[in-house]
């Protein structure tokens, strides 16, 4: 069996598509392009706050100490997420330049 690059490449990857043609479960565009921008406000919480945090002892420093710090970072990370202005902004700047 011969293998090449070719076999390795799954040709759906390649192709784009811009947002106006998906449709999730029902979902329309506007409802789902404002999950993804408060996903990512939520994903950047929580590389500022893991990186402020990283030396502090705020869940101790016992076995299992990383992953409870982890967890309550991800907690408030996901709570503010649409709340400090980072998903307004991405989520005017996708829908005006992806008409």
């Amino acid at each position: 069996m011969e293998i090449n690059s070719n076999n390795l490449i799954n040709k759906d990857i390649l192709n784009t598509k811009k947002f106006d043609d998906l449709k999730t479960d029902g979902i329309d565009d506007e409802k789902k392009l404002r999950e993804i921008s408060n996903d990512f406000e939520s994903f950047f919480i929580n590389q500022i706050m893991d990186v402020s945090l990283r030396n502090t002892n705020i869940a101790g420093e016992e076995a299992g100490s990383d992953i409870v710090k982890s967890m309550y970072i991800q907690a408030i990370s996901d709570a503010s997420s649409g709340t400090f202005g980072i998903s307004d902004m991405l989520f005017e700047f996708l829908s005006k330049n992806n008409k």
